[in-house]
């Protein structure tokens, strides 16, 4: 049973959102096209990202919690995590977009750019030893600076509002992947390479990492959700 655990976490964590999505009040099955193609996309770099870190040693997988199914040294349920987990926050934001009205959050978007881009910017200086903040504070920034000043995202507030939501589930998923609960942890981390400041169990840099590839699966699945509607018009 132990080896079905990251799976399960998986499983539990996407179905409520999968079997919602066909209710007529959302209807978010019709926008799983946009969707996946979004999820693949991020996943790609997102991946060549945990295969590396993976070959580095910054972090490890317990393979008792796994089916044993590996590719490219990761287990597979790793590779699915980038799809799953993505799947339940945009399904999130689309609920929240669709039934409330932030766009009053837009007025917030310098603010929460420029805040963001200061303090991983100071991050990264003083901490530049530690691999895993590092990289993660130069995504985040790139990030921020790609979808306010180039894309000109006007979503960004709401976004982060939604994240902010998102993190009464993210504690208990990443808690036990990090250990919460278990034995001992399925994702392991070199106290070297990150600032060893956890939230229970998780590492805080797991927290910003998952921001921006929450944001970049957004920012997709919005432009192919457009050129599906320019496509029908």
């Amino acid at each position: 049973m132990m080896a079905y655990t990251y799976s399960l976490i998986l499983f539990f964590t996407v179905i409520i959102c999968f079997i919602a999505s066909f209710d007529k009040r959302i209807l978010f099955n019709k926008h799983f096209g946009a969707f996946l193609k979004a999820a693949i996309i991020v996943a790609i770099p997102f991946i060549a990202w945990d295969v590396w870190f993976t070959q580095k040693g910054v972090w490890w997988f317990n393979t008792n919690y796994t089916l044993g199914v590996t590719l490219m040294g990761l287990p597979i349920e790793e590779c699915l995590f980038f799809i799953f987990i993505p799947f339940s926050c945009v399904f999130t934001y689309f609920c929240f977009d669709q039934f409330f009205k932030l766009e009053w959050l837009n007025a917030f978007n310098n603010i929460i750019v420029f805040v963001s881009i200061i303090i991983c910017s100071v991050i990264a200086l003083l901490h530049h030893d530690k691999i895993y903040t590092l990289v993660t504070a130069i995504i985040t920034i790139a990030t921020l600076i790609y979808l306010h000043f180039i894309a000109r995202a006007n979503w960004i507030g709401k976004a982060s509002l939604v994240y902010t939501v998102l993190m009464l589930g993210f504690f208990p998923v990443n808690g036990v992947l990090t250990g919460t609960g278990l034995n001992a942890p399925i994702v392991n981390y070199n106290p070297n390479d990150f600032l060893g400041i956890r939230i229970l169990t998780i590492p805080i840099e797991d927290a910003v990492y998952g921001y921006s590839q929450f944001v970049w699966v957004l920012y997709f699945f919005k432009l192919f959700q457009h050129k599906h509607y320019e496509n029908k018009a």
